[in-house]
């Protein structure tokens, strides 16, 4: 069997530590050290052998991470030929084309630098739009958290549940995830202001909603406005309690605290993104991909 270490970036130690286990891999702690000046040191803690996986999630503060992510990747790089760089949340995905005239790509520039670094795999946990996957020259690979967050759900006790997704551009996942799950699901119409980030919902009256169970599922949570829009639009609608399943839940500013003064009951997320919601483990999912 071909050796393999999996290096963990202090972004998602617990998550490469998981992984290492599952593929009986050496695993391999980073330090950091942050100067006054904001600049980021990175030190491996021992000589990595064989395959080696970086492990390291660019979620907030993102531009440190991201820098964190290549240096890890470059300094694996000078043991072997074969770096995988496993990023579970992947910051600049939402800037995966030009919404507005004169704005740069920002992903196709990770895609790139990701590619200088030294990485020859990059496997990502539910890009924002697979649209993103297209920057990329360097094989790449999505894979699905949504099996698993299904998988979890199925614990709780709920009545008479229904899969909603807070917006169309989410039918797909939510269809996805009630199939899992074994239920019907239903999108909202959602509007955004590409300029102000204001979100509106768009659909009329449901009646198929009243008295029964939603589980609200996203791909990732930022500042949770479009969940608590979602969640005040159907309490209107008198249905029962609300959960919220995510794969990444940022939830900058206090966005937990709001979302659960909403009405919702619970936010399960995946461990992509370490915090108080992330009680879904992917590392299982991210060892089948290598």
């Amino acid at each position: 069997m071909s050796v393999v270490t999996v290096i963990g970036g202090k972004a998602s130690e617990d998550l490469a530590k998981r992984l290492a286990r599952k593929l009986r891999a050496k695993f391999v702690s980073s330090e950091l050290r942050v100067f006054p000046d904001g600049e980021s040191k990175v030190t491996i803690s021992a000589k990595p052998k064989g395959k080696i996986i970086v492990v390291n999630s660019t979620y907030p503060p993102v531009d440190t991470n991201l820098m964190q992510t290549l240096s890890l990747i470059s300094k694996a790089r000078q043991f072997s030929n074969q770096v995988i760089c496993a990023i579970p949340y992947m910051g600049y995905a939402r800037q995966d084309r030009e919404f507005l005239l004169g704005e740069i790509v920002t992903l196709s520039v990770i895609a790139k630098l990701l590619s200088a670094a030294g990485a020859s795999k990059v496997i990502v946990v539910d890009m924002h739009s697979i649209l993103g996957l297209k920057h990329f020259t360097i094989p790449i690979r999505n894979v699905s958290a949504v099996p698993e967050l299904a998988n979890y759900l199925k614990k709780i006790k709920l009545k008479n549940p229904l899969v909603v997704s807070p917006d169309l551009g989410g039918k797909e996942r939510a269809k996805e995830f009630a199939r899992l799950y074994g239920t019907d699901y239903i999108a909202l119409q959602k509007q955004r202001d590409r300029k102000t980030g204001k979100v509106q919902i768009m659909t009329g009256n449901l009646d198929g909603v009243k008295g029964r169970d939603l589980v609200l599922v996203d791909d990732m949570i930022s500042t949770g406005g479009s969940i608590v829009k979602a969640t005040q639009f159907l309490k209107k609608q008198k249905c029962g309690r609300i959960y919220v399943v995510c794969t990444h839940a940022l939830l900058i500013d206090n966005a937990e605290k709001k979302i659960k003064k909403s009405g919702v009951s619970a936010i399960i997320s995946a461990n992509t993104i370490p915090g108080n919601t992330s009680i879904v483990d992917v590392s299982g999912v991210i060892a089948k991909a290598i």
